[in-house]
């Protein structure tokens, strides 16, 4: 199937699964996870109509823009954020999705603030407790976000996790419910600059489950593009 119909097909499954949960598919964002996709397709991708263009390096994001591949989309950032590589995403993207520790929350925060400009980004939560992920712990994130709410060129709109791999997509369904309630509870709370607008939680495999849990966004690479051959 070519990117076009790729996109129709994941439009149609998640308002089906917006449906199934009684809620508004126009709720629900998708996101096209970009890497290792050339300019041309990303473009292509566009023009069958995803809402965010999300990439996972930097050097890639770099590349691309400067090719004009994301003309006409939001750009997030949504892969992992080394501290040494702020400088080069802060002020470009609309949304970055994976910060991971206070540290890099305030590194952000430098960089915006030097920009004069406030980043908006996702807290990222290691909802499986898995050692070889990054990410707050669900019980460290109120100390988070207090130091957080601290910093004025930072604002936090949500959250975002990515659970264990899994064989079947239902065995993730109670993470993403466990993510749900985490979002409900903080935004309950009053913290400066943090307000709970957006879930970014599921990916080709799952996202009609993360919908029916209450995703708003869902990032889609696999599904959109094919499979990616990471032996180039």
């Amino acid at each position: 199937m070519s990117i076009a119909e790729n996109v129709a097909q994941i439009k149609e499954n998640i308002a089906a699964a917006a449906l199934r949960a009684g809620r508004d598919s126009a709720e629900i964002k998708l996101v096209a996870a970009t890497k290792m996709n050339d300019a041309q397709r990303v473009r292509e991708a566009i023009a069958a109509g995803v809402d965010i263009c999300g990439e996972n390096r930097v050097q890639e994001l770099t590349e691309k823009l400067a090719q004009g591949a994301y003309e006409g989309c939001p750009l997030h950032f949504i892969g992992h954020l080394q501290k040494n590589k702020v400088k080069n995403i802060v002020g470009r993207v609309e949304l970055i999705h994976s910060v991971d520790s206070v540290p890099l929350a305030a590194e952000i925060n430098k960089k915006a603030a030097a920009l004069g400009i406030v980043q908006d980004v996702l807290l990222e939560v290691n909802i499986g407790a898995e050692e070889a992920k990054s990410g707050f712990s669900p019980d460290e994130l109120d100390a988070a976000l207090a130091e957080i709410a601290d910093f004025s060129a930072v604002r936090v709109l949500g959250l975002m996790a990515i659970p264990p791999i899994c064989a079947d997509s239902e065995q993730n369904r109670p993470y993403f419910r466990s993510m749900k309630q985490l979002f409900v509870d903080i935004g309950r709370k009053k913290y400066d600059n943090v307000t709970m607008q957006i879930l970014s939680m599921g990916m080709s495999a799952d996202y009609e489950v993360a919908i029916e849990e209450g995703a708003s966004l869902v990032r889609v690479g696999t599904g959109i593009f094919g499979a990616r051959n990471y032996a180039l």
